[in-house]
């Protein structure tokens, strides 16, 4: 059968369109300072302008290097942004000035540089994506050091580690690199001549970054990074294009992860291999339909993953056509296969996958991978629930009942039609067992219906042609359903497997969702695990570097002290331990890590062994690995949302506490100053005084102690109203007689009027007086203090309904509309510092408390009318 022509991959031309718009990115790269990198971009910049380009310089650092400085010439230049900080100017790249002049292309250095605070994006690198964005071409240059990737090993290299770093996706979506490279000999030449840096800090650099293993090993990374680049442009240019590799232009080793015993060491062949060629490292698994279950490939995929292979899974119905397919669109050279077990008909028919690939993989280099020494033995699957002995009884169960079926059917149904009913038992068994059994039942079947039913009977001879022909097309027929149906049953309970698997973690997340703490959402893990593998389970979280069991199903299980030591293992490594792994094997538990981007969260432990001696297959053992990788992300969020609610928490008492001390530093500190004012002026000079002097200092002396003792007084208050200790004493009270008291005694402290505006008829509602005049006085105090002299004060009061409401109004300041919920909350004040009149912030806070108490509520309105003014209105039962 002809393939189908090769079309252009999908996810090539999705990476062209989104580049459609963009501006160019054009980086300059080198493998460490001074090779020349801002010296050639300037040269390349000064070409382009002289052709007709439009060039701007954006940024560009010299370093005080006279040779770049003069390769600046006549080239444009931005002026740069000054930001102030801590006392100084700071010059930064002007972002906005350049999105304004919208050069055709745009020069901006130092790509991992840290921009000064205050600026819109803190790195460069985002500066350089935004004018992306808007469409401009931008040249830039880096060091390969301050790729993030590499960081950890140019620590490890130089002993230093490198603070300013790029995420390696901005050099990977980068249009062009330019390797800007030179031996580290003519490095070093540079450094001491005085070309990079100045004597005294070329001194020091010789010592430290400087040396000449240093640099090699950077011009190494380079190098390597820089080819991969090219490789990655080669690979898409080919996808692209569907052009069908391989293209030798650099090698690539694809690992091939199957169902057998031999998958990891498949992996770990396949990565010695690149590492010797010098080569990046895939990862195919193919899962094919309706084939056999063996092993699960998820050990062997994770280990890839750990190795830094790129893991990739597909499904097919020929493995040879997807896995050459596979690695012609990624250019791969190397296929790294397992030697495997195929059946002796497989391999007696030549349709083994290693045959397949030798016939027509000609283009790439074939590695075969022995089985490992001491390797598990092929995990044997039990047909439909039955034991294999029972699944073998089944097949001459089958063929006998149909042969009775045919002995009561003969004379009723002719002679061929008896051999349908043999058809449908192949059919049965090949559905229930799979094809194997259906082709024993379907030559059982034949010998049983030759036997009994073709002339001449009760013996295997055939009388004539037509009897040779007929059992002839009935034994392909049988042959050929066993297979079908065999292939399509497996198919079926594949799938039915995977759709058992996805509604289970479907109803896992609903209930990963609807966990309200931390000890529930284990508790869900643990059951869901258990009910999945069918075996105990736990899971067991970190405390002091120690696994602690945290949630079991059922409750009582439990690891003992031999298992403990894997789940040590596993926690410490982040690998799986326990039973039948590479660590702690003999262990009764096996322990699989819960982890995240930031590490081991937790273990999920499961009894494999003492008195659980199935294992687990391998569509279950695919739905535990999504199960904990979506009980990782469900730990991570609720112990985000945890630490959150505490930082709030600490942020709440945080205010309060400040509050606390602002209010009391300065509502206890003025009238105490006052007083100690007023006693030692009358102890130091009261002899030498005037009556009316002495009689004005003992007067304020008396006014701050009273303004102390209130204050005081309104602190005890709000703890009584916080702790619920006010109990009101319910009475009738003429609401006008009390307002006309309380405006009176204010009027008397203040010498403002206040105003009454009250209805001729309240009625006396049965209230607490104390605490009524109470918060009469308090808002009435605050009209006053936050209004002006010249402006009225008014209190209106009138029955609404089963209400009594109660408004004080006033012509001040004002609430901004968006603190008018908080100014109810103690010590809050809407205008702070000397300049705003005495008070704790608590007033308000006490009324709405003394409020509720009495079956009420306070609200608050403003600004009534332009922009000024505030309505305090006190609702009581009437």
């Amino acid at each position: 059968m002809n393939e189908p022509p090769p079309r252009p991959d999908p996810d090539a031309l999705l990476a062209l369109v989104q580049r459609e718009g963009r501006g160019r990115l054009k980086v300059f790269l080198g493998a460490a300072p001074g090779v020349g990198k801002t010296y050639e971009m300037l040269g390349e910049a000064q070409r382009i302008r002289e052709a007709g380009t439009d060039v701007v310089i954006g940024l560009v650092e010299t370093h005080g290097r006279q040779d770049t400085l003069d390769r600046i010439g006549d080239l444009e230049i931005l002026p740069r942004r000054q930001i102030p900080y801590r006392g100084q100017a700071l010059e930064e790249f002007d972002l906005d000035g350049a999105l304004a002049r919208r050069p055709a292309v745009l020069l901006v250095d130092e790509l991992a540089h840290s921009n000064a605070p205050g600026s819109r994006h803190p790195r460069r690198w985002q500066d350089v994506e935004e004018l992306r964005d808007a469409g401009i071409e931008v040249w830039t240059a880096m060091n390969v050091q301050h790729l993030e990737s590499l960081s950890e090993d140019v620590a490890r290299i130089t002993g230093i580690r490198v603070q300013e770093t790029v995420p390696d996706h901005v050099l990977a979506g980068a249009d062009s690199v330019a390797l800007i490279d030179i031996p580290p000999t003519e490095l070093l030449e540079r450094l001491r001549q005085g070309k990079v840096y100045r004597p005294d800090q070329a001194a020091r650099a010789l010592k430290g970054f400087f040396r000449e293993g240093n640099l090699a090993a950077l011009r190494q990374i380079a190098l390597r990074r820089t080819a991969e680049r090219v490789d990655a442009d080669v690979t898409g240019y080919m996808r692209a294009n569907a052009i069908a590799g391989p293209w030798p232009s650099a090698d690539r080793v694809l690992a091939l992860v199957g169902r057998d015993a031999t998958a990891e060491e498949v992996v770990r062949q396949a990565r010695r291999i690149a590492d010797a060629l010098h080569a990046p490292l895939l990862a195919l698994h193919v899962e094919m339909l309706g084939a056999h279950a063996g092993f699960s490939p998820s050990p062997a995929l994770r280990l890839a993953e750990q190795l830094g292979a790129e893991v990739a899974t597909t499904v097919a119905r020929d493995l040879p056509a997807a896995v050459l397919r596979h690695a012609r669109a990624h250019n791969a050279t190397h296929l790294v296969i397992g030697r495997g077990r195929p059946g002796f008909w497989r391999r007696l028919a030549g349709r083994t996958l290693t045959a397949a690939l030798v016939r027509q993989a000609s283009a790439f280099t074939l590695h075969l991978v022995p089985a490992p020494s001491g390797v598990t033995p092929r995990i044997r699957r039990e047909a439909a629930g039955l034991p294999r002995w029972a699944a073998w009884i089944a097949v001459p169960a089958m063929a006998g009942a149909t042969t009775g079926l045919s002995l009561w059917a003969d004379g009723i149904v002719p002679e061929g039609g008896l051999g349908m009913i043999y058809l449908a038992g192949v059919v049965a068994l090949a559905a229930m067992l799979g094809p194997v059994a259906a082709a024993a039942g379907a030559l059982l079947s034949f010998l049983l219906w030759d036997f009994f039913f073709l002339l001449p009977r009760y013996t295997f001879a055939m009388s004539g042609m037509q009897e040779v022909t007929g059992a002839a097309i009935f034994f392909c027929v049988a042959l050929l359903l066993a297979g079908t149906t065999g292939g399509l049953g497996r198919s079926v309970s594949t799938a039915r497997a995977r759709l058992d698997g996805m509604r289970r973690l479907v109803e896992l997340a609903r209930k990963l969702s609807a966990a309200s703490s931390t000890g529930d959402l284990l508790g869900v893990i643990a059951h869901e695990a258990g009910g999945l593998a069918d075996r105990p389970a736990c899971v067991l979280l970190p405390l002091d570097a120690e696994p602690v069991v945290r949630a079991a199903r059922p409750v009582e299980a439990e690891p003992d002290a031999a298992s403990m030591a894997a789940a040590r293992w596993a926690l410490a490594r982040g690998t799986r331990a326990g039973h039948a792994t590479d660590a702690l094997p003999s262990a009764d538990w096996q322990f699989r890590p819960i982890r995240t981007a930031n590490g081991v969260m937790g273990l999920l432990g499961l009894r494999m062994a003492g008195g659980v001696a199935r294992e687990i297959d391998a569509e279950r053992d695919r739905a535990l690995d999504a199960l904990i990788d979506q009980a990782a992300i469900a730990l991570e969020r609720a112990q985000l949302m945890e630490a959150q609610a505490r930082s709030a928490a600490r942020a709440e008492t945080e205010a309060l506490r400040s509050a606390l001390l602002a209010s009391i530093g300065h509502d206890l500190r003025t009238p105490l100053t006052s007083i100690r004012g007023a006693l030692e002026t009358l102890q130091n000079a009261g002899h030498q005084l005037s009556d009316a002097v002495r009689d004005d200092l003992l007067a304020t002396a008396r006014e701050e102690t009273v303004r102390l003792a209130r204050y005081l007084g309104n602190v005890i208050d709000i703890v009584r109203l916080e702790s619920g200790q006010v109990a009101p004493k319910r009475e009738p009270v003429d609401l006008a007689d009390a307002l006309r008291v309380a405006a009176e005694r204010v009027t008397r402290r203040s010498g403002r009027a206040i105003t009454l505006d009250l209805a001729p008829r309240l009625p006396e509602p049965r209230l607490d007086p104390v605490l009524l005049d109470q918060i009469f006085a308090n808002l009435l105090d605050n009209a006053v203090k936050f209004s002006e002299a010249e402006t009225p004060v008014v209190v209106r009061a009138a029955r609404r309904g089963p209400e009594v409401a109660i408004a004080v109004e006033d012509q001040g300041i004002g609430v901004p509309p968006d603190q008018l919920t908080q100014i109810f909350d103690p010590f809050f004040r809407v205008r702070r510092g000397d300049a705003a009149p005495a008070g704790s912030g608590l007033g308000l806070a006490i009324c709405r408390g003394l409020t509720h108490a009495m079956g009420g509520r306070l609200s608050a309105e403003s600004p009534l009318a332009d922009g000024r003014g505030t309505r305090m209105t006190l609702h009581l039962p009437a």
